[in-house]
C-alpha cells in the first residue's frame, strides 16, 4: 500500500486539504493519506489553535475510509517531519510511505531538521502553489529528481490564514470549509471576536 503524510497546522481544516487528499488517492498516487496536525510546541506557527480543537475538526473533516488522522506531532515536545516519516515508515513496514508538500515547503525543505535525510530516504507528493516555479526547485535537488513527484494538482490561493480572517470579520466562509467543521468552529466560537 502507498500511504501519504500529509502535515501542516490545519488551522482550521479546509476543503483544498481534502480535495488534494482525495485526488491523491483518485488518480493513485497513494492509496491513502494520513492528516498529522503540528504540535502547537513549533516555534514558527503561531495564533494555532489547541492541539485538541485542531485535531478534532480534522476528525470530522476526514468521513471517508481512507483519510485518517494522527496525533503523532502533538506532544509536549516539538516534532519534527523526519521524526514523523521514520515513525510511520516503521509502524507500517510493508508499506510505501510518500510526504505530501506544497512547492512553498518544497523550496527550503534542505533547511529543515534532516532535510536532507527526507529527500533522500522518501517519495515527495509535490503539489504546485501558483507563485513557484518547479523548474527552479527541480534543477536545486537534481541530486534528489527520482523521489520528487510533481503531481498534477495544483492548489487553490485559498488558506487557512484567510479563512481565519473571513471569519474574524463575519464574512460567509462556507465554500471553503466542511460542513461539520464549520458547524463545529460556530458552536465553538472559533476565530470569532
Amino acid at each position: 500500500m502507498k500511504i501519504g503524510i500529509f502535515g501542516g497546522s490545519f488551522n482550521p481544516p479546509h476543503k483544498m486539504h481534502k480535495t488534494i487528499a482525495l485526488t491523491l488517492i483518485k488518480k493513485h498516487y497513494v492509496d491513502k493519506v494520513i492528516f498529522v496536525p503540528t504540535g502547537s510546541k513549533y516555534k514558527y506557527k503561531n495564533n494555532l489553535l489547541s492541539d485538541k480543537v485542531r485535531f478534532e475538526m480534522l476528525k470530522l473533516m476526514c468521513d471517508s475510509y481512507n483519510l485518517e488522522v494522527s496525533d503523532y506531532e502533538l506532544k509536549e515536545h516539538v516534532v519534527y517531519t523526519y521524526e514523523t516519516l521514520n515513525y510511520f515508515k516503521n509502524k507500517y513496514k510493508d508499506d510505501e510511505i510518500y510526504f505530501i508538500c506544497g512547492t512553498d515547503n518544497l523550496s527550503y525543505i534542505d533547511k529543515w531538521k534532516n532535510g536532507e535525510d527526507i529527500l533522500s530516504n522518501y517519495k515527495l507528493l509535490v503539489i504546485k502553489r501558483n507563485t513557484d516555479d518547479i523548474n527552479t526547485l527541480l534543477e536545486k535537488y537534481k541530486d534528489y529528481k527520482n523521489n520528487i513527484i510533481v503531481t498534477d494538482i495544483k492548489e487553490n490561493e485559498i488558506s487557512s490564514t484567510k479563512i481565519r480572517e473571513m471569519i474574524y470579520n463575519n464574512k460567509g466562509v462556507e465554500d471553503y470549509l466542511d460542513n461539520k467543521v464549520l458547524d463545529y468552529i460556530v458552536r465553538n466560537k472559533l476565530y470569532s471576536k
